[in-house]
């Protein structure tokens, strides 16, 4: 059978000819869709093995249709299948395919369901398994972030705030809040994988069906934890790919801040890390450049993936219930945000696990900027009682005195600092060092070596059983 009369024949009679070239090539999904192939293959032998089973084809039909569905993923895997525009989707591709390998016994196939409830079943499988692989990745970027945190539980550099010097925090400190960024993006798709854990197979093309078919059967079958409830909802539901696209969303921003941070740290001006001839290039024209291409790249593909999200949205935003061709457009988008996240976690992880801790450039940089004034006023709290408000505007004076002489808060003498406040003691030099500063951090979630461990342990254990 011709390509062309195959297609007719799936249309089914109601067209007298083929679709004009333009109406064939905006109506094929052919050239994206061809990724759902192993989970069509699959969804297809579950239901003609529950056909079966409820007695509504023949047992031989079953066998011959799984034996040709079979054939049909091997020649996919191997290249040898030929896939055909003119055939639309996977589904008519594979469905056409089967026709030629088993004779009419194929037609018995399409029995009780509809396109619009396949591909939705395909496309659930599609994103829960890309679901399970973002997961691993996002596992495997936290334990590299918790090897470099135990590492450098008390290695000081600058915290900031507006990009200014704001107080003194470990590197550890600051790899677990990364931790904690992507340790909420994992939940967030464990969270996701239970809620679109139904099979809307067997919702056919909005109205459920008449046969007397074994939907849970099928939901069992394929991995999911119960079918649908509503046969309306079942065929016209994309929040799982919203689901998926804004997760990526997020996690793909917090991939950008990380590249942010990495870039600037990479700078000669900061020198904080050196990036691994693996992730960096060189110029064309000054040789002694090493740039951090890998995380620019990170950092600009967040806005790839955040538009596929706005694209969803927009094509959702207006279609009413059930099935529109409109969400044809779905899986481009999808398809595209998981490659791309896929590639980010894998470049991030690699470049966290192999860059270069200066250790010294951010010891020298924690102390700058009068890092260590809150633990002036701290200790004016503390120690003379004072308000914090007051404590805050002597600190304020003493961070004044030591600026208009260059030096840093340390370096004031104490008569300098008893001119401020008469109250102030030799004491007060314990808290002006930065190590002392960070040390002294040991509330719940604070930046104290001691407290940076406790929360490396915590995520350790989680992690070993997610």
């Amino acid at each position: 059978m011709s390509d062309k009369k195959a297609s007719n024949a799936m249309w089914g009679g109601r067209f007298a000819s083929g679709p004009a070239a333009i109406m064939e090539a905006i109506n094929a999904s052919i050239d994206f869709d061809r990724k759902l192939y192993a989970q069509d293959i699959r969804g297809s032998i579950a239901h003609c093995e529950m056909l079966a089973e409820t007695g509504i084809i023949e047992e031989q039909d079953q066998e011959k249709i799984a034996h040709g569905l079979n054939t049909i993923l091997k020649e996919i895997e191997s290249g040898d299948f030929q896939f055909s525009k003119q055939l639309e989707d996977i589904h008519m591709n594979v469905e056409a395919r089967l026709a030629e390998l088993i004779g009419p016994a194929a037609g018995r196939l399409h029995t009780a369901r509809s396109r619009n409830d396949q591909v939705a079943v395909d496309f659930r499988l599609w994103v829960k398994d890309e679901f399970h692989r973002v997961a691993e990745a996002l596992k495997g970027l936290i334990e590299v972030f918790l090897t470099r945190a135990e590492e450098h539980a008390a290695t000081v550099m600058p915290g900031f705030t507006h990009m200014q010097t704001a107080q003194p925090v470990t590197f550890g400190h600051h790899c677990m809040a990364y931790v904690e960024m992507f340790g909420r993006d994992l939940s967030r798709v464990r969270d996701a994988i239970e809620r679109m854990d139904e099979s809307p197979l067997g919702a056919a093309a909005l109205a459920g069906t008449g046969f007397p078919i074994d939907r849970f059967r099928t939901a069992r079958a394929l991995g999911f934890r119960e079918p649908t409830r509503n046969s309306l909802d079942s065929v016209s539901d994309r929040d799982f790919a919203l689901e998926f696209l804004s997760i990526a969303s997020i996690c793909a921003t917090h991939l950008s801040r990380l590249a942010e941070e990495i870039v600037i740290w990479s700078t000669p001006q900061f020198g904080f890390i050196r990036l691994s001839d693996s992730f960096s290039t060189g110029s064309s024209i000054m040789p002694q450049k090493k740039n951090p291409d890998a995380a620019e790249l990170v950092r600009a593909k967040t806005g790839r993936v955040n538009g596929h999200l706005i694209g969803l949205l927009t094509v959702m935003k207006g279609l009413p219930l059930a099935y529109s061709k409109d969400m044809q457009e779905d899986k481009e988008a999808v398809f595209d945000a998981a490659e791309t996240l896929d590639l980010m976690l894998a470049a991030m992880t690699g470049m966290v696990g192999d860059m270069t801790v200066n250790e010294q450039a951010m010891q020298k940089a924690a102390g700058s900027g009068y890092s260590t004034a809150t633990d002036l006023a701290d200790w004016l709290v503390r120690t003379l009682g004072l308000p914090f408000r007051e404590a805050h505007h002597v600190t304020g004076r003493a961070v004044a005195l030591a600026e208009g002489k260059k030096v840093g808060l340390e370096e004031l003498t104490l008569e300098e600092l008893q001119a401020i406040h008469p109250g102030i003691t030799t004491d007060i030099f314990s808290v002006l060092s930065v190590q002392n500063s960070v040390k002294s951090r040991t509330s719940f979630g604070g930046t104290a070596p001691t407290e940076v461990r406790r929360q490396i342990d915590y995520w350790t254990k989680r992690i070993a059983k997610a």
